[in-house]
């Protein structure tokens, strides 16, 4: 048995001798933005077609993609607000909100413990006020010293955070009346 797998490891290195994988280096190709004798206008990389979008890029739905109604940050969802977009939204907003914002939105996050300035708290009045567009607009493209998560963030993530921020915006001020009746018992106050 032991000859038999000594024969083919000596098979493989034999085949594997014979393969030159830097072979995929040296063929011919051009470099982005390389002169080429090839096309008649010089140019090795092509322009694209008219009207064309590459795979994954048709953003056609502008309140999705950019928060926007008719030029103005807009008021509504793209989409209904449902537990499982909040319970996304929350993970999302711990993952990369929190540090900065807190885990309950008063702008008291670990960075601002460590010195930093702190980010305004999401409870005033001005954000309590602002449309889910205005914050889809500062997540995407960033404000003040806050920079831009539009590579970092998925649309549908962000309208979830945006969603989740609008429940601790609405769970700050709460109070207990303000629970369902069939609710209370699950908040292990006692009061029903």
């Amino acid at each position: 048995m032991s000859a038999r797998r000594a024969l083919a490891a000596a098979v493989a290195v034999a085949a594997l001798a014979g393969c030159d994988l830097r072979d995929m280096w040296k063929q011919p190709k051009y470099k982005p933005l390389q002169s080429s004798d090839f096309f008649s206008d010089g140019r090795a990389s092509r322009p694209l077609e008219p009207d064309t979008v590459a795979r994954g890029q048709l953003n056609s739905d502008t309140l999705l993609f950019t928060g926007m109604e008719g030029g103005q940050p807009s008021r509504e969802f793209p989409f209904p607000v449902t537990r499982q977009v909040l319970d996304r939204g929350q993970l999302e907003f711990n993952v990369f909100c929190s540090v900065c914002h807190g885990r309950t939105g008063d702008g008291n996050g670990m960075i601002v413990q460590r010195g930093f300035k702190p980010p305004p708290t999401f409870h005033s009045d001005r954000l309590r006020q602002a449309p889910p567009g205005h914050f889809f607009d500062v997540i995407s493209n960033g404000f003040g010293a806050m920079y831009s998560y539009r590579s970092r963030i998925g649309p549908d993530d962000r309208w979830a955070i945006i969603a989740y921020i609008r429940a601790l915006q609405l769970s700050h001020d709460a109070r207990l009346a303000d629970v369902p009746d069939a609710q209370r018992g699950a908040l292990g106050t006692g009061e029903q």
